[in-house]
């Protein structure tokens, strides 16, 4: 079986049993939590484990040893691998708490083709006649189950790092917490845009835009695993310079593509509604390149509609044929096509292992080119 395919079992696996392990935890605590623990397990058996992917990459990039040399992988076997998969599960947590608190903020009903986590809970209340609110209990709920996570991810952290030498141990933490530190104000600087979008000026957004994509989603995704990955191998500064060099420009592709399936991917195959991000009002770069070609009237009416909850299938076709017609579907694409030339640019010229490297490789083409 292909490494890479491994490796998302391995991780699937170290993710089963760390959730049953807590459960089994929450179980004996309150026969109440149970409904938590549902919606948990489904929540996290999904997904594509890119920064699982990216976290073992930039592990196995600081790697010289000479059996990963001229190979894709070297000997090392499972119980070799165990602080790795570890650190790698850890990230995939920290994802699924990003998730839960991003739907909450961004009013979102669903999450891979299922309710999103304050929507389900808000159905609970309902259907088991709660007193008290509904909305209120599900986002309250959707909270409280985020910050949850936010400790699993550091529990799991912890056993990533407890064997590793004190600098080891530190540099990997050090790494993690920017990490956590960056993902944070990223999403505030994207509410703040929501809030603050029609007080700037127009030729200012693009920028604005690209700075959200670069500190919610980009360093997170992409480079911050990377990263993390790499410092539990000790990675030297030159190796960790060059990641990131790759990390961070991908990381800008592979969001400004997921912003163009928000709102023309397929539903069926994203498992979000056709034109959710309109919904929504998300500010992002193709709004902002948008805005710039079209005529003061139709910006205007663009604006009243956009982030307007009721938007009929009807309006959202509107809205998607004004973009089009604006040209700032190709601009996006462009902008897709540079960043991720920048990125493989910096991967061959990058000093790590050449393994490593041909991996990165196909994953820079999978999370740019994918459609969902």
């Amino acid at each position: 079986m292909p490494e890479q395919i491994r490796l998302v079992d391995v991780v699937d696996e170290r993710l089963s049993s760390f959730v049953s392990s807590r459960e089994q935890a929450m179980s004996e605590l309150s026969p109440d939590l149970a409904h938590l623990e549902e919606y948990v397990t489904g929540l996290l058996a999904n997904g594509k484990r890119f920064r699982a992917r990216f976290c073992y990459w930039g592990w196995r990039a600081a790697d010289h040893s000479p059996d990963s040399i001229d190979a894709v992988g070297g000997t090392e076997s499972l119980d070799d691998l165990h602080h790795v998969v570890s650190l790698a599960t850890s990230l995939e947590v920290f994802h699924a708490a990003a998730l839960v608190h991003d739907d909450i903020m961004d009013n979102s009903d669903t999450r891979r083709g299922k309710p999103a986590a304050h929507r389900f809970f808000e159905s609970l209340h309902r259907d088991r006649q709660y007193s008290g609110g509904a909305e209120r209990f599900g986002e309250s709920t959707a909270l409280l189950l985020g910050d949850l996570l936010l400790a699993w991810s550091d529990d799991l952290l912890g056993d990533a790092v407890r064997e590793q030498t004190p600098a080891i141990a530190t540099a990997t933490r050090t790494q993690f917490s920017r990490m956590r530190q960056e993902v944070t104000l990223g999403q505030y600087l994207d509410i703040h845009e929501e809030a603050a979008w029609n007080h700037t000026a127009i030729e200012e957004r693009l920028q604005r835009a690209l700075r959200v994509v670069t500190y919610k989603s980009a360093k997170y995704s992409m480079e911050a695993p990377l990263l993390i990955g790499a410092s539990l191998a000790g990675a030297s500064d030159d190796v960790l310079e060059d990641l990131s060099a790759f990390g961070l420009p991908l990381g800008i592709a592979f969001q400004l593509r997921d912003d163009l399936l928000g709102v023309f991917g397929d539903s069926e195959v994203t498992g979000k509604p056709s034109g959710d991000d309109l919904r929504e009002g998300k500010r992002t770069a193709l709004i902002a390149l948008g805005e710039q070609s079209m005529p003061s009237g139709a910006q205007n009416l663009f604006n009243e509609l956009l982030g307007d909850r009721s938007l009929t299938g009807e309006q959202i076709d509107v809205l998607q044929s004004t973009l089009r017609d604006t040209g700032a579907v190709e601009e996006v694409e462009n902008l897709i096509d540079r960043y991720a030339s920048e990125s493989l640019s910096a991967l061959d010229s990058a000093r790590i292992a050449p393994g490593a490297k041909k991996e990165l490789s196909k994953l820079a083409a999978a999370v740019t080119k994918r459609q969902s």
